[in-house]
């Protein structure tokens, strides 16, 4: 009776153990693919993205990944995980939206510009809110790499 009940625990402690938080990626994350969609609301087109089954089976689950941090605007707790350092970002034209992840804190963050991270939280994917990235990591905790 006593090895049943200790294979039990074990096969629970395990369990929970997979499912804890999940370590991706930026090849996790490439798979996706981009179409041009009109936004009236907004005047203009923008990248739309269509998520590959493997991406999709991550939102909302607790992943934990290793970029560069980006601070867009520390005030206002704006800040993203970037694959590449700021000067090669997605916002200076050398990488995809898929390079690139928002996170929301719940407090203000001092890591320098292009501090090396490792983030962990929930994975939220946005493929119509065009006022957020398409990758959100939402309750995130970071810290540094070394």
């Amino acid at each position: 009776m006593k090895n049943k009940i200790c294979i039990a625990m074990a096969s629970l402690i395990f369990s929970v153990t997979l499912q804890a938080q999940k370590q991706i990626d930026w090849d996790d994350l490439a798979e996706v693919t981009f179409s041009i969609k009109y936004i009236p609301s907004f005047g203009a087109e923008f990248l739309a993205p269509t998520f590959s089954d493997h991406v999709l089976s991550l939102d909302n689950q607790e992943v934990s990944i290793v970029g560069y941090f980006i601070n867009i605007s520390p005030g206002e707790n704006a800040y993203i995980l970037s694959k590449n350092p700021m000067a090669t970002c997605f916002f200076c034209g050398a990488a995809g939206p898929e390079t690139a992840i928002e996170l929301q804190f719940d407090s203000a963050q001092s890591f320098k510009m292009d501090a090396v991270v490792s983030v962990t939280g929930t994975l939220k994917l946005n493929p119509d809110d065009v006022e957020h990235f398409n990758y959100i990591i939402m309750d995130c905790k970071a810290q540094p790499m070394k």
